[in-house]
C-alpha cells in the first residue's frame, strides 16, 4: 500500500521518493502562501513539467491535503483546473509558557488560528510536578479540540532561557533527563514536539504576522520578568552557533552588587526588567511611598504594577520610566551594533505603552550614535500576548513540513 505524504515525511527516504516529497512540500508551501493555483502556475513556480506536477497533485489529493476546485474561466484555449489546500487536513499546536500562565492555540494548514486560550493559569517551576502539569494542560486542550488526533502533526512549546531547538534540549527548565526535553514531552503527549526559546518564538510571530512589513533586519525585545531578544537578519531568524543568540538581559552594563538569575552581577536584567521593577517597587513601598495597589507588599507581582500604571498610579509610572531609561541604554548598545531598521518592544512591560517607550526613546537618543539610530524605528508589538503562540504554531508548521 502506497504511503501518504505524512508517512513519507517520517521516513528516511532517498532517490526519486526523496525528490518527490520535497516537490510536494514546495507545492504545499506555494499554495499556502499564494493561494489557489493552476497547474500552469505551479509549473512556472517550480520549473517542472505539467505531467509531473499533475501526478504529484493527484497524490496530494488522494492524501486529503489538496482539493480540485474545478474549471476556471480562461481567455482562450482549454479552461484550467484550480487547486488549493484543504485547511482542516492538518493542524499545529503552539504553547507559550509564561511565569504564571500559558497561552495555547492551534492553526490549520492555511495558518489560520482555529482555537486559542489565553492566560490559562499555570505556575512555571523547575520541577517534575510543574512539567506534568504542563503536559496535562496541553493534553486537555488537544482532547477538547474537535479533530482527529492524527491530524495534529506537531506541538511547538516556548520556554524561557537557554533552548537548543535543533537538539530539543532545555538547559534552564526541566533538565532532569539525559534525553532531550522534546523527547520527554513527546512520550507524554504522543505527538512530535519542537522546543523554542520564548523570545525567539514571539519574534517570529511578530515578523510573520505582526508589525513587520518590508523590514529585513529587525530586533524583537521580550520585556517581561526577564529580558530576551529575537533577531532577524536578512529576513531570517538568527540563532548563533549553539542556538542561544539573543541573551539581551545578560549584557554586563551596570556596576552593582545585585546578583542576576544567571549568577553574575551587573547584568542589564538586574535594573531593567520585570524582576527589577517588582524589587524596586517593593523597596519604595517599604520606604514609605504610596500606591493604589491594595495587596500585601510581599504578594505584589508584575501584573499588579502594570495595571496600576495603566490606572495612573504615580509610583508605578515613575519606576517604569526609570526601567525605561535603563533599558534604553541597553537598546542603544544594540542599535550601535546591529543598525536595525526596526526595534519592536514586546512582552508584558510593553503593555504600558508610552510610559515605557518614551523614556526608552529618550535614552536611545542619548546613548546611541545619531547617524546609526536615525534609521531605526522603535515600535510597540502589534500582536502583544498573542505573538508567542502565533510564533510557536508557525515555527512547528514550517519545521515539520519544511515550508517557507
Amino acid at each position: 500500500m502506497k504511503k501518504t505524504f505524512f508517512e513519507e515525511l517520517g521516513d528516511n527516504i532517498t532517490g526519486v521518493a526523496y525528490k518527490n516529497i520535497n516537490i510536494k512540500k514546495n507545492i504545499i508551501s506555494f499554495l499556502a502562501n499564494t493561494g489557489n493555483s493552476t497547474v500552469a502556475d505551479l509549473c512556472k513556480e517550480l520549473n517542472l513539467s505539467a505531467p509531473k506536477v499533475a501526478n504529484l497533485l493527484s497524490d496530494l489529493i488522494a492524501d486529503g491535503l489538496v482539493k480540485d476546485f474545478g474549471k476556471i474561466d480562461s481567455t482562450g484555449g482549454r479552461r484550467p483546473n484550480l487547486y488549493g489546500l484543504i485547511p482542516e487536513s492538518a493542524f499545529f499546536v503552539g504553547v507559550d509558557v509564561k511565569q504564571n500562565h500559558i497561552n495555547i492555540g492551534i492553526i490549520d494548514l492555511q495558518k489560520r488560528m482555529v482555537r486559542s486560550i489565553e492566560n490559562q493559569p499555570y505556575k512555571l517551576n523547575n520541577n517534575q510536578e510543574s512539567l506534568e502539569d504542563l503536559c496535562s494542560l496541553i493534553s486537555n486542550f488537544i482532547n477538547e479540540f474537535n479533530a482527529p488526533k492524527d491530524k495534529i502533526l506537531g506541538i511547538g512549546i516556548n520556554l524561557s532561557g537557554r533552548i537548543n531547538y535543533a537538539t530539543g534540549y532545555s538547559y534552564s527548565f526541566f533538565h532532569f533527563h539525559e534525553e532531550p526535553l522534546s523527547k520527554v514531552l513527546e512520550s507524554h503527549l504522543g505527538i512530535k514536539v519542537f522546543l523554542e526559546n520564548d523570545s525567539r518564538a514571539m519574534a517570529f510571530g511578530e515578523f510573520s504576522s505582526g508589525i513587520v512589513k518590508d523590514e529585513k533586519n529587525v530586533l524583537f525585545l521580550n520585556l517581561d520578568y526577564g529580558l530576551g531578544m529575537g533577531i532577524m537578519i536578512n529576513s531570517q531568524l538568527y540563532y548563533g552557533k549553539s542556538g542561544f543568540a539573543g541573551e539581551f538581559g545578560h549584557i554586563p552594563i551596570f556596576k552593582n552588587e545585585i546578583i542576576c538569575h544567571c549568577g553574575k552581577k551587573g547584568c542589564l536584567e538586574t535594573e531593567a526588567s520585570g524582576w527589577a521593577l517588582v524589587r524596586m517597587f517593593k523597596e519604595k513601598l517599604k520606604a514609605g511611598s504610596s500606591t493604589v495597589i491594595t495587596r500585601d507588599v510581599e504578594e505584589i507581582e508584575l501584573e499588579d504594577i502594570i495595571e496600576a500604571a495603566n490606572n495612573d498610579d504615580t509610583l508605578a509610572i515613575e519606576l517604569i520610566a526609570e526601567i525605561g531609561e535603563n533599558l534604553g541604554r541597553g537598546i542603544a548598545l544594540l542599535i550601535n551594533i546591529f543598525n536595525p531598521e526596526l526595534v519592536i518592544l514586546g512582552g508584558r512591560l510593553a503593555s504600558t505603552g508610552e510610559y515605557l517607550r518614551l523614556p526608552i526613546k529618550s535614552a536611545v537618543n542619548k546613548y546611541s550614535l545619531s547617524l546609526v539610530n536615525t534609521d531605526t524605528q522603535l515600535m510597540i508589538s502589534k500582536l502583544g500576548g498573542k505573538a508567542g503562540v502565533n510564533g510557536a504554531c508557525l515555527l512547528v508548521r514550517n519545521r515539520l513540513l519544511a515550508l517557507n
